[in-house]
């Protein structure tokens, strides 16, 4: 039943956003402010107004607009991108102010003046959509428009966004660098268009819209008792992998990638709980709702986000989520340059913790600006190899190698470039699929990653496990806790720390230590449990013991 402060009804719904805010606020504060106020008052508010428009909310970087007619609102987004056009064009290319804009027509929650539901969280995911300076619209509103409005339109096809059931059919105006115009009507024609699009709103919302039910975003709430681990004592985050939005599926491995490199990042923070990529990932690709997650993975909080690269350019939006009361945290959208890649993964990352601690010094977080390759491409090469890497066959392991060496070539002080070939090397020996030449090269690797960038958990927790397969027990429990010391939320550290302790006949301290990594890990790999089932037989704990050993076997 729908409280009494709550009306629903069909709004057509204007979402738009400043490209590039962080970046531009960071070059000049001052002036960015100034050129973005003076926009809102001489352009944005006006032309909302001369198009029956109310603004709903404001954000730092973005407004919502609600209209009765889909014709206003797009012409209404025109008139914005024009105007803005005109007043920026004087300005440098890299300090030029520019919207994204998309406009959705759907089913709203009015909230005492505030709007929730589909039809605001579609054009939301439209706007991230659009180009700088762009228009995208959905297929209902260009319904309404089509036969009103002498505009083109580029069919961009079903799109899947997140936390909406069904892929979007996404319009984008076409505009050819150049705002779009709109042919000028008769006044007669104009109120008749209004008149029109207003009679169908009407008529949708008094036929309930039930056709339009399947897009509307419901994020359910955890429930406390269906939680399959008891929640940290302090704030606990899932990050998934963020969408690739590429036109290109090869494209996949960077996305992942990123993903990886922000949950390493966030996981670097001892005030935070996050879980291990291991578990995140298994939600790649499928629609699972938000509060499953949180009740499978035992967390309050998710980070979900999409990633598209353009060129040289990449567009990135994120969000945090709070499980338990459903309300989204914090949102944000990038449009940068791919030079501003690590730049935009130490923001994100601090935005997030900022976002769940009452105070993040600079300092907590500074060590996940890691050491940076001089050139991109060495970054890119390491991403394609972990990508092979993770795929575990012969063949993927030695393109993976290849990658990697070409990653050095490049960048010979890159850390991650010699963690991921020692990566190979270890592997390859431990399966046998190379002989104990590989067990050399993979320990002149991690020296070598350690050696570069000594805070690299990554790199000290390899050298670990080399460690341990030459019998240097000590050093391998000092490199393996240095590696948690980097990253408290690493759960292979953990997991190797565990199989080190066993051999040292530590049996108790290895049972706490692989149960850390398992809570960090909810998903955890079957070597998990093989470590566990050995830490308790040599604790003496032969029943624990053999149940836990035989989960291998399953």
């Amino acid at each position: 039943m729908v409280e009494k402060s709550e009306q629903r009804r069909i709004a057509a719904i204007l979402v738009a956003d400043m490209v590039g805010y962080s970046r531009l606020m960071e070059a000049d504060e001052r002036n960015t402010l100034a050129r973005q106020k003076a926009h809102r008052a001489e352009v944005l508010d006006p032309k909302i107004s001369e198009h029956h428009g109310r603004v709903v909310k404001t954000t730092g970087d973005g407004i919502i607009v609600e209209f009765a007619s889909v014709v206003d609102a797009v012409e209404c987004a025109l008139a914005i991108q024009r105007a803005i056009l005109v007043r920026e064009e004087s300005i440098s290319e890299d300090r030029r102010i520019q919207y994204r804009i998309g406009i959705n027509l759907g089913d709203v929650v009015d909230e005492e003046g505030d709007l929730f539901g589909a039809g605001v969280n579609i054009a939301a995911r439209l706007e991230a959509l659009a180009d700088p300076g762009g228009v995208c619209i959905s297929r209902a509103a260009r319904d309404q428009v089509r036969d009103l409005l002498e505009i083109a339109l580029e069919d961009m096809g079903e799109v899947e966004v997140k936390n909406i059931a069904r892929p979007v059919r996404v319009f984008r105006v076409v505009t050819d660098g150049k705002a779009a115009t709109v042919a000028p009507q008769s006044g007669f024609m104009r109120r008749g268009a209004v008149i029109v699009s207003a009679i169908l709103i009407a008529v949708a919302a008094s036929a309930g819209l039930w056709w339009w039910q399947p897009w509307i975003e419901r994020i359910d709430v955890a429930r406390p008792d269906h939680f399959a681990h008891a929640l940290p004592d302090r704030p606990s985050i899932a990050i998934l992998p963020f969408a690739n939005l590429s036109n290109d599926p090869q494209q996949e491995y960077f996305a992942d990638g990123f993903t990886e490199d922000l949950i390493t990042n966030v996981a670097q923070s001892k005030d935070l709980f996050v879980i291990a990529r291991n578990s995140t990932f298994t939600y790649k690709g499928r629609a699972v709702k938000i509060r499953q997650i949180a009740e499978e993975l035992g967390v309050r909080y998710v980070v979900e986000g999409s990633i598209r690269r353009i060129g040289e350019n990449m567009r990135i939006t994120a969000q945090l989520i709070d499980a338990a009361t459903g309300a989204h945290v914090w949102a944000n959208r990038y449009d940068e340059p791919k030079s501003k890649l690590f730049d935009l993964q130490d923001e994100i990352s601090r935005q997030i913790a900022g976002a769940l601690l009452a105070s993040v010094g600079k300092a907590d977080l500074a060590k996940a600006s890691r050491k940076r390759p001089k050139d991109h491409t060495a970054y890119d090469y390491v991403l394609r190899a972990r990508a092979l890497f993770a795929l575990a066959s012969r063949e993927t392991n030695l393109q993976a190698r290849r990658f990697a060496e070409q990653a050095i070539v490049i960048d010979p002080a890159y850390a991650p470039a010699y963690a991921i070939l020692g990566d190979t090397f270890s592997i390859a020996y431990i399966v046998k699929w190379e002989g104990p030449d590989a067990f050399e090269r993979a320990y002149g690797a991690a020296l070598k990653a350690v050696e570069l960038d000594p805070r690299s958990a990554a790199a000290q927790s390899l050298l670990g496990r080399i460690f341990l397969r030459r019998r240097q027990h000590d050093d391998a429990v000092a490199t393996h806790k240095k590696s948690i010391a980097l990253n408290p939320n690493r759960a292979d550290s953990y997991a190797f720390l565990a199989d080190t302790l066993t051999f040292m006949d530590r049996a108790d301290e290895a049972i706490d230590a692989i149960l850390t990594a398992m809570r960090l890990d909810p998903f955890y790999p079957v070597l998990f449990d093989m470590y566990l089932g050995r830490a308790y037989y040599f604790s003496k704990q032969y029943d624990k013991a053999v149940a836990q050993l035989r989960t291998c076997a399953v």
